[in-house]
């Protein structure tokens, strides 16, 4: 009997076994293209644009997923999961595609040997994934009573996720400020006080965390370089004279001296405005526009600093550091919030000048000043430090801790196999999958480190299987060691995200058994 062909043209379609094919193999290949970034032993991606002479040099999951163009459905679907965990955790981007790439090659391994149906592997990866979930939720520890330990907390997991990126010479320098910074936010997730500064030159190690607010702009000319118990207007006003406003706007005089009434008229006028301002009782002013010649003498005369242009965010950040608004009418100084901070004064970074705030209002305010010798190192070090400070933050929500070095997956491992055992029929099959796929991640650590991998994680799990629940890998000799000891120390977030998501991916995945692939309607397509 002759097939029907349903489809208009430039449609294509994969059936059954092909679309399934087709999801693990597009999936899989992610996995392995970024697996070896996995790690503190993990290499790094250079990615160049084909059109532009830009490149990064990059370990962040979903820096390197986001910037490839891919073409395979599932592969997308992979890029998506390792991005919905930079928003939430901030890092761990990695481990969720590896270990959803592992998960499918595991399913892929069943739908072929064993023809089992891919809904019975959906089933036995949810019960693996609950068991997996409840076995971590138990090895949890949380120390947020002890402000000590939970400070050393902070810093154990700085560390662990600073070992595998470009900050890892100096992480135990970079995992301080980290902690240092977050434990000022005293509570909040919100990353808008930290501020970080990239100043090429130095090195990395020549890094500081600074407390209070550095604008890199400049007073104005003739003006203080330091003020002492600042009160400071923000404002977004256009302070240019000599300009018409209305666009397209001709003067016709017949005499120079209209001309210079003119000129007069606007410097009145801009004189009122500057006379306003000075009723704030201010002796800062900064503006996020412009400020010309003439207002800006005005204010030197009236002893009011002034910093123009500062920019569109740093004027945002400053308002919300300082405890001030952001003004643009000045009629009613009663009804206006000012900011205020101990001190302002020019301070000079590297080869630059900047204005530094101290004292800030809002005391959980500071800056990260990151140093280094090229452009790629400094936006890498900051994507690695922007990662573990959205971690850190997270934990000081979220304060449960677990064990890292492959320690967590790998009581999760030892958790789905007992599951297993109470499982009936082909369904336990799937689920001793889930438990392989998730040794996986302690076997790749070791790979990448170039350790004997096989060796190294049967160790492992024989140490776990034992009731020595704090063993992990130690990537530096190569040995099992005491996690705890050793301070490797993961967010319990970070690890539940990474479990979850990576199981509901394969699961949305496994489910596939048609791909249509066709162009978008067009408006000249015709109806049938």
């Amino acid at each position: 009997m002759q097939s029907v062909q349903i489809f208009g043209d430039q449609v294509t379609e994969e059936r059954a076994e092909n679309a399934r094919m087709s999801a693990f193999v597009g999936a899989i290949a992610v996995g392995d293209l970024v697996k070896t970034t996995l790690g503190p032993k993990g290499m790094d991606k250079l990615l160049q644009s084909a059109s532009s002479d830009a490149c990064m040099v990059t370990n962040d999951g979903a820096t390197i997923l986001k910037s490839i163009p891919l073409d395979n459905p599932a592969a997308k679907v992979l890029v998506n999961i390792s991005k919905v965990q930079d928003d939430e955790v901030g890092d761990g981007t990695t481990s969720v595609t590896v270990l959803s790439a592992e998960l499918l090659r595991e399913a892929e391994k069943l739908v072929e040997q064993g023809r089992i149906h891919p809904q019975t592997i959906i089933e036995g990866f949810r019960i693996a994934s609950a068991a997996a979930l409840g076995a971590l939720e138990k090895t949890a520890v949380d120390h947020s009573k002890n402000k000590e330990s939970f400070y050393q907390d902070l810093v154990s997991i700085a560390k662990t996720t600073l070992s595998s990126k470009i900050l890892s010479q100096d992480k135990d320098h970079f995992s301080k400020l980290a902690a240092d910074s977050i434990m000022r936010l005293g509570g909040s997730t919100n990353l808008e006080h930290i501020q970080v500064l990239k100043i090429i030159g130095g090195r990395l190690s020549d890094s500081f965390l600074d407390e209070g607010f550095i604008l890199p702009k400049r007073f104005g000319n003739n003006q203080p370089k330091r003020v002492e118990n600042a009160k400071i207007l923000i404002a977004n006003t256009s302070l240019d004279t000599d300009k018409v406003k209305i666009f397209g706007a001709k003067f016709k005089v017949d005499s120079t001296s209209k001309l210079a009434q003119l000129e007069k008229a606007e410097k009145t006028k801009m004189k009122n405005k500057i006379d306003k301002i000075s009723k704030f009782g201010i002796n800062t002013f900064i503006n996020r526009q412009l400020i010309y010649d003439y207002p800006e003498q005005l204010f030197t005369d009236l002893h009011i600093n002034s910093i123009e242009h500062a920019d569109f965010e740093g004027v945002e950040r400053l308002a919300l550091v300082t405890g001030g608004e952001v003004v643009s009418t000045f009629d009613s100084p009663e009804k206006c919030k000012l900011g205020r901070c101990d001190l302002i004064e020019e301070v000079i970074i590297g080869e630059d000048t900047f204005t530094k705030f101290s004292g800030c209002q809002a005391g959980e305010a500071c800056t990260i000043v990151l140093r280094g010798a090229t452009e790629q190192v400094l936006d890498e070090a900051e994507r690695s430090l922007h990662d573990a400070l959205s971690v850190l933050s997270q934990t000081t929500k979220e304060t449960r801790t677990v064990l890292g070095g492959g320690c967590a997956e790998m009581i999760m491992s030892k958790a789905v196999d007992t599951a297993a055992q109470n499982v009936s029929g082909k369904k336990s099959l799937a689920v001793e999958a889930f438990a392989r796929a998730l040794r996986q991640l302690p076997t790749i650590l070791a790979d990448n480190a170039g350790f004997d991998s096989s060796e190294l994680v049967a160790k492992l799990r024989s140490s776990i299987y034992n009731g020595m629940t704090t063993s992990g890998l130690n990537l530096n000799d190569g040995s099992i060691a005491d996690m705890r000891e050793l301070g490797i120390v993961e967010s319990y977030k970070l690890k539940r995200a990474v479990v979850s998501s990576a199981s509901e991916a394969a699961e949305v995945l496994l489910r596939v058994d048609n791909i249509i692939r066709a162009k978008p309607r067009t408006a000249n397509r015709q109806h049938m």
